[in-house]
């Protein structure tokens, strides 16, 4: 293979062809997925709702953005869904609106989650396409999650319905950086009225508002990869489950609560150590039920310490 195979056009198809034979996982399809997915259950947790019972709305349906829609449809289906229920649970936009089965040319990626054209046939159409704010109004999201590099596109109008549609909705603006931000957080929580579940892709600081404050948690991937990693070596697993990202995930997302009006949906990277060691304890027990460890000492704690690097230098 040469350099350019590995570009991003290759990666999704490469991870999919090899995860089974490898120790492979891409931190952009899988680890931002992952991440996606600790704020998701965090969120979950204040709405007392599964995953079976989600709507999700993905704005960017690029690689990075339908690699979530994979990975939160997953445990869709541990929830008890047929894959086909779990796919009917997803809508997909990308530059030409909301992508449907009649779309000339849509990538493998797109393919499985495209709407059925007569499905949406009488929805309303701006110059030719279903956008954003019809599909919020029709679908009512209960995620609701932006991977599109478009500035402003949570628009006011938009908040609005997302929060018309169920009572707390999980919005998880994600592009990078700060001037690529679908909504910044402080509109986000003012035009919500405090009611949407926020984490972003870019640090930002707490938002007040009517006298409570908003801490908006980062889907940083370091709070994942390095304990995920860690896990695969102390387990010495085969190759890396859809259990033990899932397992990932809960982990972060056991490093908050989120009950609390305006608490983070996300742990901080200030301790990432710690952090780290609590992802790769949960990855590699995982490991072990899924049936991929070829390794099981006898107290998996310390284990993970043992191998954890130490930054000691000589005097």
């Amino acid at each position: 293979m040469h350099f350019e195979d590995f570009g991003p056009s290759n990666a999704r198809r490469i991870l999919v062809q090899n995860r089974e034979k490898y120790r492979i996982f891409n931190d952009d399809m899988q680890g931002t997925g992952t991440i996606v997915m600790a704020a998701v259950i965090s969120g979950l947790k204040v709405t007392k709702q599964t995953f079976a019972e989600q709507r999700l709305v993905v704005y960017g349906a690029g690689t990075a953005g339908t690699g979530m829609a994979d990975q939160i449809s997953t445990p869709m289906e541990c929830n008890g869904l047929s894959r086909e229920e779990a796919k009917k649970c997803v809508w997909l936009i990308d530059i030409n609106g909301l992508v449907t089965d009649d779309m000339e040319n849509l990538p493998d990626y797109q393919q499985e989650y495209a709407r059925l054209a007569s499905e949406v046939a009488a929805w309303q159409r701006d110059n030719g396409k279903i956008n954003l704010l019809e599909v919020v109004k029709q679908v009512k999201p209960t995620i609701l999650i932006g991977t599109s590099t478009d500035h402003g596109a949570f628009t006011e109008p938009v908040v609005q319905a997302l929060c018309a549609g169920v009572e707390r909705p999980i919005l998880l603006p994600l592009s990078n950086p700060t001037e690529r931000i679908e909504v910044m957080p402080d509109d986000a929580v003012r035009w919500s009225n405090g009611k949407a579940l926020i984490a972003t892709g870019i640090p930002v600081a707490p938002v007040s508002y009517q006298g409570v404050e908003y801490v908006i948690g980062q889907g940083n991937n370091a709070l994942l990869y390095p304990g995920l990693g860690l896990g695969v070596i102390v387990s010495g697993a085969k190759h890396v489950t859809d259990g033990m990202l899932l397992a990932a995930a809960e982990a972060v997302a056991s490093q908050v609560n989120p009950q609390d009006l305006g608490a983070s949906l996300l742990p901080p990277v200030d301790n990432l150590r710690a952090s780290s060691a609590t992802v790769a304890e949960a990855v590699t027990k995982q490991a072990v039920k899924d049936g991929v460890a070829t390794k099981q000492p006898e107290n998996w704690v310390q284990a993970v310490q043992d191998a954890m690097w130490q930054a000691v230098y000589a005097a």
